[in-house]
């Protein structure tokens, strides 16, 4: 008995020598030969400073755990006949990491150098759809402002990750769309 006590601990020290724990600014959690498991923690920070987890994302079980609250506005949900409508959903559609995550990807916006030159500024919003697997797909311009903008915004669209959390009413994946503004802005010279 002895002898089976001491070879389960020497077993679970292992595993726990596997995992890798990782802090940064974003997120927390456990890595398993780079890939992150069990419960992760993202932080985001508030006007005043304060850091504040928004999101605990369960990689193992590919589960949300907890997301701040946010906006009780109804969304486009895609019904059974394939119809469109507005509903209000127990959790909109989340990128995995809340929108600090995502903010990654969008710093890959490059400004079109046509756009530059005849001062073109402004916000193109993507649209696109994020299916009950938290698969994207049908990106579209909704508001552009055109000169390679609204170009450059879809490709970065396209780029990010399926790493979305599908919208949900109740217990149920839905597909739902999801809006992405994009900002062109010319810095002062």
């Amino acid at each position: 008995m002895k002898q089976l006590v001491l070879s389960l601990l020497l077993l679970t020290c292992g595993v726990a020598h596997a995992q890798k724990l990782r802090k940064s600014e974003l997120e927390s959690g456990l890595l398993e030969k780079g890939e992150k498991v069990g419960v992760w923690e993202y932080y985001a920070y508030t006007r005043d400073g304060s850091q504040v987890v928004t999101q605990k994302y369960d990689h193992t079980a590919k589960k949300l755990v907890f997301n701040r609250p946010f906006d009780d506005v109804p969304y486009p949900v895609q019904t059974a006949a394939g119809d469109w409508t507005r509903q209000r959903v127990t959790h909109p559609i989340f990128f995995i990491g809340g929108e600090a995550a995502l903010a990654q990807y969008l710093t890959k916006l490059n400004y079109p150098a046509a756009a530059q030159s005849k001062n073109v500024q402004g916000r193109v919003v993507v649209s696109f759809v994020v299916d009950t697997l938290g698969q994207a797909s049908g990106h579209q311009v909704l508001l552009g402002i055109g000169s390679g903008c609204d170009e450059e915004a879809l490709r970065v669209a396209r780029s990010i990750p399926a790493q979305w959390i599908p919208a949900r009413i109740g217990s149920r994946a839905v597909v739902s769309k999801y809006e992405m503004p994009f900002t062109f802005r010319m810095r002062p010279q």
